[in-house]
Order: structure tokens, then sequence, then C-alpha cells
């Protein structure tokens, strides 16, 4: 792609860097901040740089958050004894979406994948047993996507808690077995969160 100006296709390289965007999409983002006046521009990057330099990890469930803790832990009209445990932030994104779910959250920042290098050390588990030992979790419930990597993680974190008393519980199977929780429609999430089962009818 031939482009007049050096700056604007350093800037189409940038863009087009992001998931998803190619070379003509980048250039029509381009050009139309062209078109926009000085100060919305410096307000579109400035967004961008603190997105990228103040927002921080929540110390209890590694959500995303502005503060020490997110929005979700430090609401007190939020159900703190139960946790809804996932396995990336866009999860939490999709499961707020439906609006059916009033409890906390626990964000483990990946799944068990041998294959992939991925171990239990690699994620946040160890923390969410932390949560569960301090002994005002009631329930656990699963909404991990429906793989083998899946229900492997599942079935290690259950045996970690086998000695706890904690309800655990998956969402129900309303989501395809190798399907991707973020894609999900919001009436299937919902309806996987209203009648998850518990995680001893589960077979890996």
């Amino acid at each position: 792609m031939q482009l007049p100006s050096a700056l604007l296709e350093q800037a189409v390289n940038e863009f087009s860097k992001l998931p998803g965007i190619g070379k003509k999409t980048a250039l029509r983002l381009v050009l139309h901040l062209l078109k926009q006046e000085p100060e919305k521009v410096a307000a579109f990057g400035e967004a961008l740089m603190r997105m990228r330099t103040e927002t921080h990890i929540c110390q209890r469930c590694y959500n995303l958050s502005d503060s020490l803790l997110c929005s979700i832990c430090s609401n007190p009209m939020r159900k703190q004894e139960i946790i809804c445990v996932v396995e990336s932030i866009r999860d939490v994104i999709a499961i707020e979406s439906t609006q059916q779910y009033s409890g906390t959250y626990h964000v483990l920042g990946g799944i068990i994948s041998p294959l992939d290098g991925v171990g239990p050390d690699q994620l946040y588990i160890e923390p969410l047993l932390k949560r569960v030992q301090e002994g005002s979790v009631q329930e656990l419930i699963f909404a991990l996507n429906p793989t083998i990597q899946g229900d492997t993680t599942i079935y290690y974190i259950q045996k970690k808690l086998s000695p706890a008393t904690v309800k655990v519980t998956t969402i129900a199977r309303g989501i395809a077995f190798g399907g991707e929780l973020e894609y999900a429609d919001e009436m299937t999430l919902a309806r996987s969160l209203q009648h998850r089962m518990p995680v001893e009818n589960l077979k890996v």
C-alpha cells in the first residue's frame, strides 16, 4: 500500500497491529482521526495512555481495576461468599453482560494445558485456595470453557479443595463442548449460570 506520507504510513502500520485490523481498516481509522479536531485526537491518545499506565490488576480477584480492589470486589451489594471462577477477564465481561450474577469472581489467568506449557503454578490458583481457606466462601462456581483443558483445571482445583467445606458447582452445559465462553450469547450464559450443577457430575 503506497501512501503519500511517512507519518500516515507509520500510523497505519501501528493500527494494523491490532487484532482483526487489516491495512485497509487501519487506513480508514487513521483518515478518520485526521479529520478530527486536534483536541479530540489528543483526548483519544491520552485515554489510551492512561488505560495502559493506570489500569491495575485487582489484588483479590485479578480482574482489571482502577484501584487496589476492582469495582466488583469492593461493591457491598455483591455476594462476597460466592465466587465465580473464570479463565480470563473477557469471561468476566461476558458474564456481567447477562446481569444474572451477583457474586464475585476469580480470574485464573488461563487454564492448565501441558501441551502449551501452562501448569498450575502459572495460574492464580493458590490465591483462590487462600480465599476459600479464609472461611467466608460458601460456593465456587466454575465457569471455564467446556474443553478438556477446562475440565482438567476444574478437576485439579477441586482436588486441592477437597478438605474444605465449600459447595463446588460448574455452569450448566448449555455451551457446546469445545466452545468459547466469550462467544456465547447472553441467554445461553444466563441459563448456564441459573442451572449450574455439582462438579461431582463432571467426568474428565
